[in-house]
């Protein structure tokens, strides 16, 4: 486990951190809080190996704070603006994360750590395996259906409901997109517009805000919100 150190002085933003830190099974939250000077005093005392640190805060600014823990720890820096970047990275941080913070860029800084030190992954628990399949409560009360995450072609958010597209089926299940969306691997599903997820293995083409997906006939529309996670992926697999 690679234990981390939050410091920002937003709590909205440290809440955001920790729960994606409690979605990735590496990592591990030694610690957060709101004062840069009280993390200088958990940096020296904890075996912190990597902090999320925020850049405007008050008493001591992340570039400030970077400099006097002098390489103890990893830094990803999570900040509003972008006009520190260059600044940033002359003093050697992991990532520059602009908020708001989606989790798919977060998991791409924090592998960047983990890919470093790949000894962490010997201390993932024996029994935490890959989900293939979930169990979703129907529209028939007291009835729960397996589903297999591989057969979904994509998901629809419909009002009170959320609707699994496999193929022909389709199931309607009472819960929120942000639950499913929470619950999905994010290494393999993405919400790509506030009513749809879908699996990103089975994107065929992007032709402006549609998108085209294996076994779909209609195209899915990209939320403007949501684009810039997808297109972060695609850049990562583009030919130029």
């Amino acid at each position: 486990m690679i234990n981390c150190l939050i410091v920002d002085d937003e709590q909205h933003a440290i809440d955001i951190l920790t729960h994606y830190i409690s979605q990735t099974p590496f990592l591990h939250l030694s610690a957060s809080t709101t004062n840069p000077i009280e993390a200088l005093q958990i940096v020296n005392e904890q075996a912190i190996e990597l902090i999320f640190l925020d850049i405007q805060m008050p008493e001591l600014s992340g570039i400030d704070f970077i400099k006097a823990i002098h390489g103890k720890a990893k830094v990803i820096l999570t900040t509003a603006y972008s006009e520190f970047a260059l600044e940033s990275y002359e003093l050697d941080v992991v990532d520059y994360l602009l908020k708001p913070v989606r989790f798919p860029r977060f998991l791409q800084a924090v592998q960047k750590v983990a890919k470093e030190a790949p000894e962490h992954g010997k201390d993932l628990p024996a029994g935490d395996v890959e989900d293939d399949y979930i169990f979703v409560k129907t529209e028939s009360k007291g009835k729960l259906l397996k589903i297999n995450l591989a057969d979904i072609d994509y998901i629809e958010g419909m009002k009170n409901y959320v609707a699994i597209h496999c193929g022909e089926k389709k199931t309607l299940v009472y819960t929120s997109m942000k639950e499913l969306e929470e619950r999905l691997p994010h290494k393999n599903f993405l919400r790509v517009h506030k009513s749809f997820i879908i699996p990103i293995a089975k994107i065929t083409g992007i032709e402006g805000n549609l998108l085209r997906l294996k076994n779909v006939h209609s195209e899915i529309l990209i939320g403007e919100n949501y684009k810039a996670d997808l297109m972060e992926i695609i850049r990562n697999k583009m030919i130029k």
